[in-house]
């Protein structure tokens, strides 16, 4: 029970790898509130609330903030994972593809960080993870918005780890960088695309969901109580 007692919100909660860090994260002992725009699904555990959101909605990420410190008097994790894709070469990727991500991916984790943040200093503790990528480490042809949204969530990092704790709060913040992960979002692609991406890791497969919510459990818990503005690598050893 490494999160025992401790306030949970994790965007993007209700599929893929944020489902399987609500589900995680619940039963180490954690309140979780899955905050997402799609429909809310049947958590098996009766300590995750669903929570909608939409993370370009400032005023809506405020009310979250203000509503999960009004019910349970404060926020000790905040996973930042929401994102999603609208991938095109350059030559052919238009202002609505590129703002689109940009909002959702960078913005919208800036949206809701820029209370939480505020919220787990006044605390005096907290731990955030800001859920980046391979892409956004490596880069990846056709994939420029994401990969900039991706990259900037890394800056945002390591501006945020010296930010909160600039007063002596326990704040730490740090990123994942999944390699390609088996989730709804790569359902769409063809497996001869699925098998060379696998051939490009040095464990010669693409990742699981709860690989990489284990990944964030070590840093959201005690376990991780001296790191923090850092980037940690789940990806397989992959090359790009």
């Amino acid at each position: 029970m490494r999160l025992e007692n401790k306030v949970a919100i994790v965007t993007g909660g209700a599929d893929g790898l944020g489902a399987a860090m609500c589900k995680l994260f619940a039963a180490e002992g954690a309140k979780v509130i899955a905050a997402d725009m799609a429909d809310a699904p049947k958590y098996e555990a009766e300590n995750v609330e669903y929570y909608k959101l939409n993370v370009t909605d400032v005023e809506g990420c405020k009310a979250l903030a203000d509503y999960v410190v009004e019910k349970y008097g404060k926020i000790d994790i905040l996973v930042n994972n929401a994102g999603i894709t609208r991938d095109g070469m350059t030559k052919k990727m238009t202002d609505e593809m590129w703002d689109l991500v940009i909002d959702v991916d960078l913005k919208g984790v800036f949206n809701l960080t820029r209370y939480v943040g505020p919220q787990m200093e006044a605390q005096g503790s907290g731990a955030i993870v800001n859920i980046s990528s391979v892409v956004g480490v490596f880069g990846n042809i056709g994939q420029a918005n994401y990969s900039a949204a991706k990259a900037g969530l890394l800056g945002l990092t390591k501006t945020w780890a010296k930010e909160f704790a600039r007063k002596g709060a326990a704040v730490r913040v740090n990123a994942i960088a999944p390699g390609y992960t088996m989730t709804s979002i790569l359902s769409t692609v063809p497996q001869d695309l699925l098998d060379k991406f696998a051939k490009m890791t040095m464990l010669g497969r693409l990742g699981q969901p709860d690989e990489i919510a284990k990944a964030a459990l070590f840093l959201v818990s005690d376990d991780a109580s001296y790191v923090t503005g850092q980037t940690l690598n789940v990806n397989g050893g992959m090359r790009l």
